[in-house]
Order: C-alpha cells, then structure tokens, then sequence
C-alpha cells in the first residue's frame, strides 16, 4: 500500500519519458489545479503524486511511474488474481490521459485502463485485475500524458496491491 505520505513507495519515475510525477500536498498547489485535498487524510496537507499540464510539458509528452517487480513465483498470485486498487483524480477542460499497464520483465505492455479527459473534480476509486501470463514477473505503470491546459493535472493517490502477491 502506498499513500505516499512519506515517499514514493519503491514506485520509481521512468527514464524512457518526457517529465515525472511530483509528491504534492494541496497546499502546496496554486489555486486551481489538482485536488483540494488528498485522499488518504482527507487533509490539504496529504500527500500525493501529480502531473500538470504547463508551458514546460507540450501536450501529449509522458510522464511514466512504474511499481515494484511483483512476483508470479508465489503459490498465491497463480490461485487468485492481483487486483490494484488506487483513487485518481482528473480535472479540467484541457485534461490529458491517464493510461495504465501491466509490463512484463521481457517489456511487453497491456493497457487495463485508458482514461482521457475530464473526470470530474473528485477522487475516484478503480480496481483492476492483473492477469497473468505463466510465470513472468510483472510490474503495474501509470502514464500521464500532458493535456493542453496550464492548469490541468492528473493526481494518484493510496495505491493498493491485493495480498495474493
């Protein structure tokens, strides 16, 4: 679980991007972009990750955070499925896309969800379910891509992996 109240997590930026994902609180924020609360406390001064469109991001350059290596060796996770838990939160007119995968050690990507616009100005709860593939070790990456709007952002928070792996 990771509600990156004090760090990342072991969640780790990708190098193959354009710009990365920040640790933000609310206060922290200028008026008007992202969440006015995290999700986990429910507090301005909550901690979680962001991407905003700005004058530095063109629009449709990525910003990629990838998980721990999970591993298929265990017993459990071949029984019952892994299931990722996580609350987003995306507003604004000119938003961008938020797209996540399950990448295998040998690189090959899934899409289990792709999300494109404006979302609404709250935080949302999505489960997924990480199939497997025989005995590959996999890891789960959240894409951003930068929309159009200076104030648009993409937020992530209380990240979640089900305890069969």
């Amino acid at each position: 679980h990771c509600n990156f109240e004090f760090d990342l997590c072991g969640w780790k930026q990708d190098e193959n991007d354009h710009f990365n994902w920040h640790l933000r609180t609310s206060s922290t924020a200028k008026l008007g972009t992202g969440p006015a609360t995290d999700h986990t406390l429910q507090e301005p001064s909550g901690h979680y990750i962001f991407i905003k469109s700005s004058f530095f991001q063109l629009s449709g350059q990525k910003a990629r955070i990838s998980s721990p290596v999970l591993s298929r060796k265990n017993k459990n996770c071949k029984v019952c499925e892994a299931v990722i838990i996580f609350y987003y939160h995306m507003f604004g007119a000119h938003i961008g896309s938020l797209i996540i995968y399950q990448r295998t050690t040998l690189k090959h990507e899934k899409i289990l969800l792709n999300l494109t616009g404006n979302q609404g100005n709250f935080w949302q709860r999505k489960a997924l379910n990480l199939s497997g593939d025989g005995d590959e070790d996999f890891q789960v990456v959240f894409e951003g891509i930068a929309g159009e709007g200076p104030k648009d952002g993409i937020a992530l928070d209380d990240l979640t992996f089900s305890r069969e792996c």
